[in-house]
């Protein structure tokens, strides 16, 4: 299909008939605002676009390239690209090739400077300014191109929250990334229209705007009728669009057309700070990729059909009929790029390629604890009355819910860019009143309720984290996580690895997790799968048990979001949230005091750091969330009849605290591991594995939670890890 595409366009570019001359600082053609000048420096962004597609196969017939899905047929979306700025952020599909080209010219950088940026990626080079080797990706942090791997529309929820964040840091009057007047620009396919992530996305644009919320973003489908070889229903993406959405219809492959109404479209959303919609009718030329054998699933006539509209061919009539351009100068033009950028390809292909495992996985998971450490105990000092005069040391012990809610408050109070969000956190507080008060207190603005949408949340909370704020939203039920888990694996946790830390994403997600609840029952509510999360790369996730821990480790959490820009995961055990007593009724042992800012430095908890209960030399019980107190009061138990426990809490569940765990499993010689997750994936087996792989050579056993889900009632009682279990398990191990 190569050499049919060049050929048609070498073969109807020469037959073009050139018409009377026309001054280039007029419109090059009446009823239009694209002058010929601009049009002649669009065609030549197409044509730059064109050709990287070919080199693209080029190098791939010649082993030297790795990514040949382009953006032929597409290039009407340079208009796109020429009618916003260049420091509106931009998140884009994978077939903006042109786009990519034109915002690289805007922001004043040579012609060579972008063909070269997407020649490094196709050939999978360690210099390629964004990724760095690691992806093909259109992106770059001095473009405000956001890079996107995404073929699904999982980018759509996070553009979504971009918007969103540039209207709420002005309205905030805290700093952002983007400027204040900034629009967002979201680019799909239309078979992405019909994805959940899509539906997502629109419905929340049209959702905030409905209730009035500033939400600049240009939604961008360019329609070329087919998802790889699936069929798009003809006028199914304007029948399909939210009527709530402003709606703009172009022709992708005129020039022209596309120039006018992406102006008039992006000026709405600048104007209005309202979403749009722009459908851009495209064309797919040379198959979805390099393998693809389009007349497997499509006739040739339909193929010659999309030939007839080519874009590229059309730019290149506007100009010939304008008397801008002859066909001969055409076709030389695209001879001379098509000769420099096949030079430019190989010489790209001998550039230096990743090498190893440690400079692939480098941009991951930065940490630098020495500077955590002190962002972890900075204060408001006018936290007196964020607290109304009574700071919560001055409480008394608080319970873990308790606990965590002052902490949040300390840390609006601190730090203007912080956001608390999710489905009922505002007025009611959260499920478990775990938020309440902290609207009253800090606003509507900081402190607000989402719709009922994971995918919303965690988006608003992506586009929020990129834009140079730090969210902390709140997902229900662990279950519920399970329902949008992509926005942290597909787009949280790649955004640092596919722009070598670039672009980061901060954000602490806090999950009411874990089974045990009284009263209240069902697999939705009480769930503690945490294998898909774990199984996330750079992912930080921490499970603090008791109310101290869990001050100290949501400090560490904001801060590395802030310090590093970690994606953190909290997971707060549901039924401690209000548990206060640890051995008797009214011993209020689970209680523990809020430490003052003064004790924030000496009580701080590092990211991968465990806590040791007792110094036991018999056993050491390894566990974490509701089995920590569980294992305590079985480790008193044992400890009555004369044998001596210590029991670990990992308070971390990735990055696993590998020292503290082998140094307490040396200090005993047996590890029993008392795990409240499910026996296959679950956490058990990872704490297994590092104490084979450092060489532990001593006894390990394990009690788990069954592989089931959690059943109403007092049924779950039989498919969870009890004390008795610990117990008669901890007996068998000591002998």
């Amino acid at each position: 299909m190569r050499d049919v595409v060049e050929t048609h366009f070498a073969q109807t570019v020469a037959a073009l008939a050139p018409g009377a001359p026309r001054d280039p600082a007029l419109p090059v053609r009446d009823g239009t605002g694209l002058t010929g000048a601009r049009c002649r420096e669009l065609f030549d962004l197409q044509l730059g676009s064109r050709l990287l597609d070919v080199t693209a196969r080029w190098l791939r017939e010649k082993g030297e390239g790795f990514y040949t899905i382009g953006s032929a047929g597409h290039e009407g979306n340079a208009a796109v690209a020429a009618a916003l700025r260049t420091t509106d952020p931009a998140l884009l599909h994978y077939r903006s090739g042109a786009f990519y080209l034109t915002r690289s010219a805007m922001a004043g950088r040579l012609p060579e400077e972008g063909l070269r940026d997407v020649l490094l990626g196709l050939v999978a080079a360690a210099e390629e300014p964004i990724a760095g080797g690691r992806h093909k990706v259109f992106g770059h942090p001095d473009l405000a191109v956001i890079p996107q791997t995404s073929t699904i529309a999982s980018h759509l929820p996070r553009a979504v929250g971009v918007a969103f964040a540039i209207e709420r840091a002005r309205q905030l009057g805290v700093p952002g990334a983007w400027p204040q007047d900034a629009i967002a620009v979201c680019s799909f396919g239309d078979a992405s229209v019909n994805h959940a992530s899509a539906l997502s996305g629109l419905n929340t644009a049209a959702y905030g705007s409905y209730q009035g919320l500033g939400l600049p973003i240009l939604f961008v489908c360019e329609d070329n009728g087919l998802g790889i070889s699936v069929r798009t229903p003809s006028g199914w993406v304007e029948a399909a669009r939210h009527p709530l959405l402003e709606y703009f219809e172009a022709d992708g492959c005129d020039l022209a057309d596309v120039h006018d109404v992406a102006r008039v479209a992006a000026e709405h959303v600048r104007t209005h700070r309202s979403p749009a919609f722009l459908h851009v009718s495209t064309v797919r030329l040379m198959g979805h990729a390099g393998s693809d054998v389009e007349l497997s699933y499509r006739a040739k006539r339909e193929i010659n059909a999309d030939l007839e509209r080519d874009p590229l061919v059309a730019t290149a009539r506007l100009l010939v009929e304008a008397g801008l351009a002859t066909p001969d100068e055409l076709l030389a033009r695209y001879e001379a790029t098509r000769e420099h950028l096949l030079k430019m390809a190989m010489e790209s292909s001998r550039r230096p390629r990743l090498t190893s495992a440690t400079d692939i996985v480098q941009p991951l998971a930065p940490r630098r604890p020495e500077a955590v450490a002190p962002a972890s105990a900075v204060a408001s000092t006018s936290r007196e009355k964020a607290f109304g005069g009574r700071p919560p040391e001055q409480e008394g012990p608080l319970t873990l819910s308790q606990a965590i809610n002052r902490t949040l408050a300390d840390t609006l109070a601190a730090h203007p860019d912080v956001l608390v969000f999710g489905e009922d956190v505002a007025r009611k507080g959260g499920v478990y009143g775990v938020t309440r008060g902290l609207q009253k207190r800090f606003g509507a603005g900081r402190v607000f309720d989402t719709l009922l949408d994971e995918q919303a949340v965690l988006g608003l909370a992506l586009g929020s984290g990129v834009s140079g704020l730090v969210p902390v939203p709140e997902i229900q039920y662990l279950a519920y996580l399970h329902n949008a888990l992509d926005q942290i694996r597909g787009e949280a946790a790649t955004l640092p690895f596919f722009s070598r830390g670039a672009f980061r994403n901060p954000m602490v997600v806090r999950v009411a997790s874990y089974a045990y609840q009284k009263g209240f029952g069902g697999h939705f509510h009480n769930d503690s799968s945490v294998a898909a999360l774990r199984d996330i790369p750079g992912l930080v996730i921490a499970s603090p048990a008791r109310p101290d821990d869990a001050a100290s480790m949501l400090r560490t959490c904001l801060a590395a979001a802030r310090v590093d820009g970690s994606v953190c995961v909290f997971l707060e055990p549901i039924a401690l949230y209000n548990t206060r007593d640890m051995f008797d009724d009214g011993d209020n042992g689970w209680l523990a005091p809020y430490a003052p800012p003064a004790r924030w430095a000496e009580t701080h908890v590092p990211v991968g750091r465990a806590r040791s209960y007792g110094d036991g030399r018999d056993l050491t019980i390894v566990t974490f969330g509701n089995g920590v107190r569980m294992s305590l009061r079985a480790a008193v138990r044992l400890t009555v009849e004369g044998y001596s426990c210590r029991v670990l809490d990992l308070r971390w569940l990735s990055p696993l605290p590998v020292e503290d765990l082998l140094r307490a499993a040396e200090l005993t010689g047996k590890v029993l591991i008392a795990d409240e997750t499910r026996r296959t994936g679950g956490v058990s087996e990872g704490i297994v594995a590092e104490l084979l792989d450092a060489g532990f050579t001593g006894k390990i056993a394990r009690v788990t939670s069954a592989d089931s889900f959690v059943p109403l009632g007092d049924a779950a009682k039989h498919v969870l890890l009890s004390e008795d279990e610990i117990e008669e398990a901890a007996r068998k191990l000591l002998g």
